[in-house]
């Protein structure tokens, strides 16, 4: 192990198969909160040199909104709300006037994310399942990271409830499995790490992920599994 807790990648990792016992430290309710709310805020910068929610953008979200050039998008498990405030600037850059509502059971996600205000973004301290049994409905539902942390009971729900809140697609993006990826975060984490749970809760993540056909194999009838980039591996749905 290395001093930080995390597993060294000088050492090595089996990533034959997921790990689903290891759990991140920012999912421990008793964590550092400053430490946390460090790493909520590190997040826009992380998710936006791995994530590539930029091209997601261009070519899954936008071509399923509506013609009209508005629409309404739900970011579900929404963290400190970088992606949700991405969306609402790139939809205004290519003439699109996108809502965008955020939402995380967590409150301390939440308060991070609503320290930020930018017009066209909602944060919610909300389930899928509470928007779901509201009756709420979006043109396109997403998540960002959300997928590796279900466990079998709350993997069906999740899929059930994102469908049914969507009128067009669902897109929930991942992290996809691989020595280059593990190897590749290993590498750069600690240049934003300071001070956060980034190079620990992202290598635990990673080995906790999928690979594409081991996401086709757990996905209902009707979601696709898609490889994209860097390392990404997205659950997509056409309702």
């Amino acid at each position: 192990m290395s001093r930080d807790g995390g597993m060294d990648p000088r050492l090595p990792v089996d990533l034959s198969e997921r790990d689903r016992d290891l759990r991140e430290l920012m999912d421990d309710p008793d964590c550092d909160p400053r430490a946390l709310d460090r790493t909520f805020r590190r997040f826009a910068v992380v998710n936006a040199l791995v994530s590539g929610w930029r091209a997601v953008w261009r070519t899954h979200v936008m071509p399923a909104l509506p013609p009209s050039g508005a629409g309404r998008v739900l970011d579900l498990g929404c963290g400190g709300g970088d992606l949700a405030r991405a969306l609402v600037r790139w939809a205004a850059s290519d003439g699109f006037e996108v809502e965008v509502v955020g939402v995380d059971p967590d409150p301390r996600a939440i308060a991070a994310a609503t320290r930020s205000r930018q017009r066209g973004v909602t944060f919610r301290e909300q389930t899928s399942a509470d928007l779901a049994a509201a009756g709420e409905r979006f043109d396109v539902v997403v998540s960002n990271h959300v997928l590796h942390h279900l466990d079998d009971d709350g993997w069906h729900g999740f899929l059930a409830d994102s469908e049914h809140l969507a009128t067009s697609r669902v897109i929930h993006s991942d992290i996809r499995r691989s020595r280059a990826a593990y190897r590749s975060y290993a590498i750069a984490a600690p240049l934003v790490a300071a001070g956060t749970f980034v190079r620990v809760d992202g290598l635990r993540s990673i080995r906790r992920s999928f690979t594409v056909p081991e996401l086709r194999s757990a996905l209902p009838a009707g979601w696709v599994a898609e490889a994209a980039a860097p390392h990404r591996v997205l659950a997509v749905r056409d309702v």
